[in-house]
């Protein structure tokens, strides 16, 4: 009976710390091109690539260089680069202002899942 209770206490406290942890600072890249992302569908004007959120999850991306922001849906799963917390698409990054230097630093909170 411990171990039961004591696995749902452990999963009841993961799940709040995670709804807590709905903004990051780090590197954004983009990337754009033709075919199907994870989610089935294409990569859009704005949309981006995250490791583990929910697909349709809305989030605010701000460029922290310039201020600028701009939400983005997430359809794709990624990046694959240490370091990134994001992938945007190409219309993001141009929206964002990052798309010459093609990386820039970034904080991305959640708006809607």
């Amino acid at each position: 009976m411990k171990k039961i209770l004591f696995t749902a206490c452990f999963v009841a406290l993961g799940a709040t710390a995670a709804d807590a942890a709905s903004v990051w600072t780090g590197k954004a890249s983009y990337y754009g091109g033709r075919g199907r992302t994870a989610s089935g569908g294409h990569v859009g004007a704005l949309t981006a690539a995250h490791r583990s959120l929910p697909f349709g999850t809305h989030l605010r991306v701000t460029n922290l260089r310039n201020r600028r922001s701009v939400v983005v849906t997430v359809n794709d799963r990624g990046p694959f680069v240490r370091g990134r917390i994001v992938d945007v698409s190409t219309g993001a990054a141009n929206a964002l202002g990052f798309r010459s230097a093609g990386i820039a630093p970034v904080r991305v909170e959640v708006v809607s899942r």
